[in-house]
């Protein structure tokens, strides 16, 4: 299956959204309970900010939107728009952030294509090393290209308590 990335623009938004709730649903659903997938939704969801930043990028197949994911400069570790405890400050290292393939086109390489670029980009940009705040579905995804868990935590924001795993890669 061919693939093609590019930066998202604020015009993917009508069809990212859906891929992320559809994300969301399916593939959390084999590792959390019904309560903790709705939960999830408090804490996951799209940073527009980094389509703003042009650190966001969709991937294709064809008509069809594939993923979606990226990477900020930015402080915020996790979350969409609409949650709580976002900060916009310059950081490093650099985090990757909002990564969902639709269901659809899992264990294809759309992760790791987004990894990929996510990575490249922020070392360009002089960035030694990445972080992210995976769930129990993305870990394995995580683990096999590199990145070492840090911390294993809960966020309960939502209402029922979502287990999250913080991870780092160096770059060098």
């Amino acid at each position: 299956m061919r693939f093609t990335i590019r930066p998202a623009t604020p015009a993917d938004l009508p069809a990212l959204r859906p891929l992320i709730e559809a994300a969301t649903t399916e593939l959390l659903r084999p590792f959390l309970t019904p309560a903790q997938v709705a939960s999830s939704r408090a804490i996951m969801g799209l940073d527009t900010q980094l389509i703003d930043d042009g650190t966001y990028y969709a991937v294709l197949s064809g008509p069809s939107y594939a993923g979606c994911g990226g990477w900020s400069r930015r402080a915020t570790l996790y979350g969409g728009d609409h949650s709580a405890g976002r900060d916009a400050a310059l950081l490093d290292p650099a985090r990757i952030r909002a990564m969902y393939t639709h269901p659809s086109f899992t264990r294809r390489g759309v992760g790791r294509l987004i990894l990929t670029r996510c990575e490249q980009a922020a070392a360009a940009e002089g960035f030694t090393s990445v972080s992210l705040m995976a769930t129990l579905a993305g870990r394995p995804l995580y683990e096999a290209a590199g990145y070492q868990p840090l911390e294993h935590l809960t966020d309960d924001s939502g209402g029922a308590p979502v287990p999250l795993v913080r991870m780092r890669k160096s770059l060098r």
